[in-house]
């Protein structure tokens, strides 16, 4: 990414990877990327921001550095909503509990074993159906906002209420994905491409951000 900056020179720069980034070798890997970007211009801001502040229905933490070449100040958006205010799961896909199965759709729910559906069914929300993977086949709770979607080698989120994983449009719907916005490709790959996108309206908000740095000059 930084010879892609180097060569194309944009005015704003974005990078996102996990939260944890900034604790990688006790902070020198965050500061290696501000020391690398300054070295080619570029003044960089560092934060971590959560896809729920933003109106997403997802706790999903990501770091985000914000820089650019062109002498403002870079800012980073501040929350729209209370922790109190989060969409839920419940508010985001409740209407898709009875809908059929729809391949267009990309709702396509997975048919499991019966002994495995028990499990799900069993699980208490929030928690993960194998103690070794604290992040996969963890279910989503269904009167808060969702804990981070991710596709996870097949280890993706369990249903709050039906016994089976969520579908490609359950997870695009708890990523702020709008419905009109249709996922290419198998099914596996559909999952990886929703698990792995930054949430439309954190995009959103920190676009907004930036062009408000830009409205300094």
């Amino acid at each position: 990414m930084l010879e892609i900056v180097r060569t194309l020179q944009p005015d704003f720069v974005i990078c996102e990877n996990v939260k944890g980034l900034r604790s990688m070798l006790k902070g020198e890997v965050e500061k290696k990327i501000i020391a690398d970007y300054r070295e080619i211009g570029y003044e960089m801001n560092v934060t971590v921001l959560c896809a729920a502040d933003y109106k997403t229905p997802q706790k999903r933490e990501r770091v985000i550095f914000i820089g650019n070449r062109i002498g403002v100040k870079n800012y980073h958006p501040q929350p729209i909503v209370k922790p109190s205010e989060y969409v839920t799961t419940g508010n985001a896909i409740a209407d898709l509990i009875n809908h059929p199965e729809d391949k267009e759709f990309n709702h396509v729910p997975t048919k499991h074993r019966p002994e495995m559906e028990q499990r799900m069914l069993d699980l208490p929300e929030g928690e993960s159906l194998y103690k070794g993977y604290s992040d996969a086949w963890k279910k989503c709770p269904w009167n808060e906002a969702s804990c981070t979607i991710k596709e996870n080698h097949g280890g993706v989120n369990i249903h709050p209420k039906l016994p089976r994983v969520l579908t490609a449009r359950e997870m695009a719907r708890l990523q702020s994905f709008p419905d009109d916005f249709i996922f290419e490709g198998t099914k596996n790959k559909q999952l990886v491409q929703i698990g792995n996108a930054v949430p439309p309206l954190l995009g959103k908000a920190i676009g907004l951000a930036i062009r408000f740095s830009n409205n300094d000059l």
